[in-house]
């Protein structure tokens, strides 16, 4: 995999009020409804959207600061900050990360007619490694971008100005800049982060015929285009045929998956379940509500060309316990290919991850998100000393934290 995202840290981002995730190639959130899961997939979307329309945009849609801001405490809160450590870029390492450090501040500004208006500032900074021994730091602040070409400490830092837009974002800008000015490098960031993917399958769009066109190489977020994508898998026999294994191992009446061509002013393929003793294929548009979601799990864990990021809502929603170990361990198999963070709060798939790949997730009274509510060291040391059960029972009893109260915010 072509580096991986080593650590999320949030400040006042809806639940979000101060967490710092640790993360690696499988990481697993696991915790009651309402705890912030979701909102932590939330901040990608956020930073890829930021990329594609610009901060202003991004905020705008999502109802403003306000909206966006944590909303517990007495106070709301004038600040809210995302920052990323990575080893994305050409030079980088757990030593020497990348790192991306977003601030957003909102203060009062007085109008003509008295009345008490809202203006917003954005800072940010990009860290990188370029080659042995230096390094380059890029700080965006009001109208003024500032890229600083550090060397070693006997050395003095050469630096150069340029102006940007006073609320327009770096990611969104900065690519643009010559590689001889960071520009490759910001790219890099922010292509990773733009192909983030929040992957939850909309079964009933799912069961339908997708169109074919230039896009069947490509899985949707929603898997409404499954039928062509799978279609696009079956190309590569020795993949398809591994696929269908799977598929068969959890579906004992399933023979064969095949694919009709469908009619009409638009070519369309349709998926045909071949199942023993039935006189015909069953349309994937009458298959059960767990069939569809796995194989539009399955489709997602064995895509040859992933984004860099791959988040999954609720994995588990509709699968039969059975259908768990095989998840997680193809979930193993392709972060060799994507990074995936995966929310849950199933026991029965807790009970098959390994402490460094679990997070627990709880929230306080004053609704602010504790992720991670224990450490990975705490984990490990409590698994030894309960003789090795298993993650979700440990979970869903308490031992390691587990409230399942509360809303999301």
């Amino acid at each position: 995999m072509p580096g991986q995202l080593l650590e999320l840290h949030v400040e006042n981002f809806r639940s979000l009020r101060d967490v710092t995730i640790p993360l690696g190639p499988l990481t697993v959130l696991v915790g009651a409804n309402g705890v912030g899961k979701s909102n932590v997939l939330k901040v990608f979307d956020l930073l890829a959207d930021i990329i594609r329309t610009d901060l202003e945009p991004a905020l705008e849609s999502r109802g403003g600061f306000d909206e966006v801001a944590f909303w517990g405490g007495p106070k709301p809160p004038t600040t809210l900050r995302i920052r990323l450590k990575a080893t994305w870029t050409t030079h980088s390492s757990p030593n020497a990360p990348d790192e991306y450090d977003l601030k957003v501040r909102r203060y009062s500004a007085p109008s003509a007619k008295g009345r008490d208006l809202y203006r917003l500032t954005r800072s940010e900074s990009f860290q990188f490694k370029r080659t042995k021994g230096r390094g380059r730091r890029i700080t965006v602040s009001g109208e003024r971008a500032t890229v600083i070409d550090t060397r070693p400490s006997s050395e003095l830092e050469d630096s150069s100005e340029f102006g940007i837009q006073r609320f327009s974002s770096g990611l969104s800008t900065l690519p643009r800049l010559a590689s001889t000015e960071g520009g490759f490098e910001v790219g890099m960031v922010a292509d990773r982060l733009s192909s983030f993917r929040v992957f939850d399958v909309d079964v009933d769009a799912a069961r339908q015929p997708s169109r074919l066109n230039r896009d069947y190489a490509y899985l949707s977020s929603s898997a409404d285009n499954l039928a062509v994508f799978l279609n696009f898998l079956s190309e590569d026999s020795a993949l398809w045929e591994r696929l269908l294994d799977d598929a068969r191992s959890v579906l004992p009446q399933l023979e064969d998956i095949q694919f009709e061509a469908v009619g009409g002013p638009a070519a369309q393929t349709a998926v045909q379940l071949v199942e023993r003793g039935l006189r015909r294929p069953t349309p994937l548009a009458d298959a059960s509500y767990g069939t569809v979601r796995l194989l539009g799990l399955l489709a997602l864990l064995y895509d040859p060309a992933p984004p860099a990021l791959t988040c999954i809502e609720e994995i588990d929603h509709g699968l039969h316990p059975q259908a768990l170990n095989l998840i997680v361990n193809r979930l193993r198999e392709a972060s060799a290919l994507t990074q995936f963070i995966v929310a849950t709060h199933s026991p029965a798939l807790a009970d098959r991850l390994l402490p460094e790949e679990i997070v627990i997730c709880e929230r306080d009274d004053d609704g602010a998100s504790l992720i991670p509510a224990i450490t990975t060291g705490d984990v490990r040391a409590i698994v030894e000393e309960s003789g090795d059960l298993p993650l979700g029972e440990l979970w869903f009893s308490g031992v390691l934290g587990g409230d399942l109260t509360g809303d999301e915010l």
